[in-house]
């Protein structure tokens, strides 16, 4: 990475409330399912029925609370819902059954979604001229802290007692209490004045609506190396398990060197477009690429799979990149939390309908399936530039406006010749 840290002050602040924060999510990703189904010995049904609710709730909830961030200050809007993550995620140790499992999940993913909607603000505010290059330095923390809660998670999951599953647990919500702590070495943020017109703005907004559904699409990329390609590689292909890691392992090392500098060129909603449209025929590329890995030996298939997940890759440096730019560039100051809370309902739906669709099509229909998902990437993408000339018209009308300036003041320069 060009920087390692930040410079001392907020953004310093808000990386390390963010490394804490991901090194406890890296043990939740990684084990918390089986948390609830070897240690608490739910179905796995059950558990899947409650992560269900759990995300639709999340769902509903991130708007409300990005709103309510602009209102009253996100510092401690965003801190609140730390701390009630960290009281949901504690509760996990008392959910014996399937009720009080769907109620402390229910808190836990309704306090996610509402702290990454309240958390916007703050990264407007503290990332300089450019928070779209300090979200995307973020995501690589994010990336870093993660893989270090994972390594964390296997060592649980090894142990495999109800006591490491339950320290497991323990160190999350305490991660979280530090997250929400060090939030209290930053200065206030205080609310920006709401400008006139209706409440809910962003949700009357058409052509960003369109925009986080098209995001929303594209999103569901990110549980093709999380979903399909383990159930790929273990059941159509004759490549090594041990791969599965390796993919995860290659992507992780790719996003935590590239991300920055793949969003520095991303530098305004027609460039965010354009990279949408590079995201998809990547995703196209990788996805007829994993499809071809099935039914060649396995060094062969071990090569494309891995050549694959660099191709997947880039596309996911060009879509996060894109959908930093837009989802800032695009949304007024003033409801900066509220717009950044409906984009988050794209990435939501994926979350909640991906591994479905990616295994009913990947999986299920085999090789055509795979296609078809890389199809539907690149018509996201190719739809992108569009949905941004809709939802930023007053940027082609600038261009219009500096041509006409441009020529009027060559004439304006133009020598006078004497009658």
């Amino acid at each position: 990475m060009p920087r390692l840290l930040p410079a001392p002050g907020p953004q310093r602040v808000l990386a390390a409330s963010n490394f804490v924060y991901t090194v406890g999510s890296g043990l939740y990703l990684t084990a918390g399912v089986l948390y609830f189904t070897e240690a608490v010995h739910l179905p796995a049904d059950q558990v899947g029925i409650g992560l269900g609710i759990a995300g639709l709730l999340a769902l509903a909830l991130g708007v409300a609370v990005g709103h309510l961030a602009d209102r009253c200050g996100a510092r401690g809007v965003y801190a609140g819902t730390l701390l009630v993550q960290a009281l949901a995620t504690a509760g996990f140790v008392l959910a014996d059954g399937f009720w009080p499992f769907v109620l402390v999940i229910c808190a836990a993913a309704a306090a996610k979604a509402a702290g990454t909607a309240a958390r916007s603000p703050l990264i407007r505010h503290y990332g300089g001229a450019r928070p779209q290059e300090f979200r995307a330095y973020l995501r690589a923390v994010t990336n870093v802290g993660i893989s270090l809660g994972a390594v964390g998670a296997g060592w649980v999951v090894q142990v495999g007692t109800l006591t490491a599953y339950q320290l497991m647990v323990v160190v999350n919500a305490v991660a979280f209490v530090v997250a929400a702590a060090l939030l209290l070495l930053l200065p206030p943020v205080a609310p920006v004045p709401a400008a006139g017109g209706p409440r809910w703005t962003a949700l009357r907004d058409r052509p960003y609506l369109l925009l986080t559904a098209l995001d929303g699409i594209m999103a569901i990329q990110f549980k093709v190396l999380t979903v399909a390609v383990p159930l790929w590689l273990v059941g159509a292909t004759s490549a090594p398990h041990w791969l599965i890691s390796g993919t995860m392992l290659t992507c992780t090392v790719i996003v935590v060197a590239f991300q920055v500098r793949a969003s520095r060129g991303v530098d305004s909603p027609a460039a965010g477009g354009k990279a949408y449209r590079r995201a998809g025929v990547a995703f196209l590329v990788s996805c007829s690429m994993i499809s071809l890995a099935a039914g060649i030996p396995a060094w062969a298939a071990a090569t494309l799979l891995i050549s694959a997940v660099v191709v997947h890759t880039v596309g996911e440096l060009w879509h996060s990149a894109a959908g930093f730019e837009v989802s800032f560039a695009l949304a007024p100051r003033h409801a900066t939390g509220q717009y950044l809370g409906v984009f988050g309902l794209g990435a939501g739906l994926a979350e909640a309908l991906g591994p479905g669709l990616l295994i009913a099509l990947c999986i299920g229909w085999g090789r055509p399936g795979w296609y078809a998902v890389g199809a539907m990437f690149a018509l996201a993408g190719l739809a992108a530039p569009l949905a941004v000339r809709r939802a930023n018209p007053g940027a082609v009308e600038g261009q219009k406006l500096s041509v006409n300036a441009v020529q009027a003041d060559l004439i304006a320069r133009r020598p006078r010749t004497e009658p």
